[in-house]
């Protein structure tokens, strides 16, 4: 609100603005906007536009989120990470200890009572969205239930981290560090979202990476697969449908679903993008609808 405020102040003449932002800038600028109107404050934007924010969740695999939990004593980073107040509001699907069954985080559900008590959406701007997958339900063809991080180094033997499986009780990771004994992570029924179309991020190459650099010495050497997952899916992107079952991912958006989403117009993208890349594709699009 603060920038809306300062722009209005140093601009030049009267053109109107635009607003906007990339992943969760999409929906810090959207309660904004929505809550300068509900408090009647002027923020003279005649275009809002996110690109591909995840206006219906976000996704970290919960093997990822499990180990991060799991090596907490360890190295608190990336636990702390995982349950920072962005990533609660962020995520579809949550948990805060390594055993907890995924959920949505309460810290969520106060964000999306707060859009709701603004509006939901700004009302006076056009709205506009952008997706870093495609709409025809093609996924990024990384395959449920294999293994994507594995433990190598004496010190992690063991631990093997997997993409997301449907179902339920099939194996999501196996968890060992140092002397303590295996322990397993099961599915509760999620859907195989990993390989979803949408924004990619290099979800298990971060921490593949990460535990590579360290001294070989120490045995946390890994192997690593398969590097990236689908971190928001292409119909969160856009707000057409929570990404709650395989369907709901991978059924292609009809022209009439999406002539339905919030957004006066949305673009998604030919194939599956990293999230938040700027393609000549989407950027061009973007340009166009600029007052």
């Amino acid at each position: 609100m603060a920038a809306v405020t300062k722009a209005i102040e140093r601009r030049e003449g009267d053109h109107a603005l635009t607003v906007g932002g990339f992943s969760m800038g999409g929906l810090v600028s959207r309660y904004a906007l929505a809550k300068m109107e509900t408090e009647g404050l002027e923020h003279q934007a005649q275009l809002y536009f996110s690109y591909d924010s995840p206006h219906n969740g976000a996704w970290i695999p919960i093997a990822l989120q499990a180990f991060a939990h799991y090596i907490k004593k360890l190295n608190a980073d990336f636990s702390n990470q995982i349950n920072s107040d962005a990533s609660r509001e962020l995520l579809w699907r949550h948990i805060a200890h390594w055993e907890d069954e995924p959920g949505t985080s309460e810290r969520r559900l106060e964000f999306l009572r707060a859009l709701e008590e603004v509006g939901d959406w700004p009302q006076e701007p056009r709205r506009v969205a952008i997706a870093n997958g495609p709409a025809d339900g093609t996924g990024n063809g990384v395959e449920p239930g294999v293994a994507a991080v594995i433990g190598k180094g004496a010190s992690i033997t063991g631990t093997e981290l997997r993409t997301q499986p449907e179902g339920v009780d099939d194996l999501v990771a196996r968890l060992r560090v140092i002397t303590v004994p295996t322990r397993e992570v099961r599915t509760s029924g999620l859907p195989d979202i990993d390989g979803a179309p949408g924004g990619t991020l290099y979800g298990f190459g971060i921490l593949a990476d990460a535990l590579n650099s360290m001294p070989p010495l120490l045995g946390f050497k890994v192997e690593n697969p398969i590097r990236e997952h689908c971190f928001v899916p292409a119909v969160s992107a856009i707000a057409a449908r929570e990404p709650a079952t395989h369907d709901d991912l991978y059924t292609p958006l009809s022209d009439e679903e999406l002539e339905k989403t919030p957004f006066h117009a949305v673009k998604l993208s030919s194939r599956n993008d990293t999230h938040a890349l700027i393609t000549e594709e989407l950027a061009g699009w973007l340009l166009e609808q600029l007052p």
